[in-house]
């Protein structure tokens, strides 16, 4: 089997690549990314595995995956992913993503590449309970890069006939990889603990759920997916687990002392509580539960020996 990965140095993409001599389906793999956030270094070192082959690419380009034949599946991770920072950027991001989506989505429907694509929970943006994929009601992207990823949702939607796929809802992603940046939620709050900084909260969002998922988690997704040929062109949550800031918060205080809490407002306060539902992924096999604990302590395990104090 011969699959692309697309943003192959990123966070998610970085990690995926240190493990996929676990799925032995593998046998080629072609890593693009057009580094534009110079993350070198996740290909330094490449563990032995699948043959890989790197190449540098603007996908947002028409017809850059032109000539890559023979691929079997495309696991679609490339996107400008700052959700905070997308408002400023927001012209960009559409023209970027969506350029990127087109390129991907051309190649799959005339080569028949079956597609594993990335999606984010931040679509759902209305206060409930419980929120499932089948809650269309509750769809209300509250960032230029949720309300991107919700219309990709829809292209592939429209072109159900044309191609296999699978979206997969992504929860805020947690965890070590080469590619690994700090913009998210657990990454940017372990960065401040680390270095004694305060730990900036949304003023509302502090008893809020939102729904998580560890790198480990990832990978069982495209593990799943390839190992069981497992494409039914439908959207599914993939979480391991939903938990409040504050949750968060008291699980980085486990492992770090003199956390500081800061309050401050965001473009995306407006954004409310919510329980992200699992059921539909563990209902066709696949049960997300890894220990995101874990994840926090060795994100803060990076920055051990950085001893910061007031000067």
């Amino acid at each position: 089997m011969k699959i692309i990965i697309t943003g192959a140095c990123g966070h998610i993409g970085s990690f995926l690549i240190e493990n996929l001599s676990k799925i032995k389906k593998v046998k080629k793999t072609v890593l693009i990314d057009n580094m534009k956030t110079n993350k070198y270094n996740s290909i330094f070192k490449i563990v032995k595995g699948p043959n890989f082959s790197f190449y540098q690419k603007d996908l947002s380009i028409k017809n850059s995956l032109s000539g890559f034949k023979n691929v079997d599946i495309i696991i679609h991770c490339a996107s400008m992913t700052d959700a905070a920072n997308s408002f400023g950027n927001k012209k960009l991001m559409y023209k970027n993503n969506l350029g990127c989506m087109n390129t991907v989505l051309d190649y799959c429907i005339k080569n028949k590449t079956k597609l594993i694509h990335i999606s984010t929970t931040s679509v759902y943006g209305k206060q409930a309970n419980v929120v499932s994929e089948n809650d269309h009601h509750l769809l209300n992207p509250q960032s230029p890069y949720a309300d991107i990823k919700l219309i990709e949702e829809k292209l592939l939607i429209k072109n159900t006939k044309k191609i296999k796929f699978n979206s997969f809802r992504f929860g805020t992603i947690a965890g070590v990889s080469k590619g690994m940046r700090f913009h998210t939620a657990i990454n940017k709050f372990c960065l401040n603990a680390a270095l004694n900084k305060d730990i900036t909260v949304y003023q509302t969002a502090y008893n809020q759920y939102r729904p998580y998922l560890t790198l480990r988690d990832s990978f069982k997704v495209f593990q799943f997916c390839i190992e069981n040929n497992f494409f039914k062109n439908e959207t599914y949550n993939a979480l391991s687990g939903n938990f409040t800031v504050k949750q968060i918060v008291s699980k980085i205080k486990k492992y770090k002392n003199n956390v500081k809490i800061k309050y401050t407002k965001s473009a995306i306060m407006n954004q409310l509580t919510y329980h992200v539902s699992p059921l539909k992924l563990k209902n066709a096999g696949l049960i997300l539960k890894t220990d995101i604990s874990k994840d926090i302590k060795d994100t803060l395990n990076l920055f051990k020996n950085i001893n910061n104090h007031e000067v």
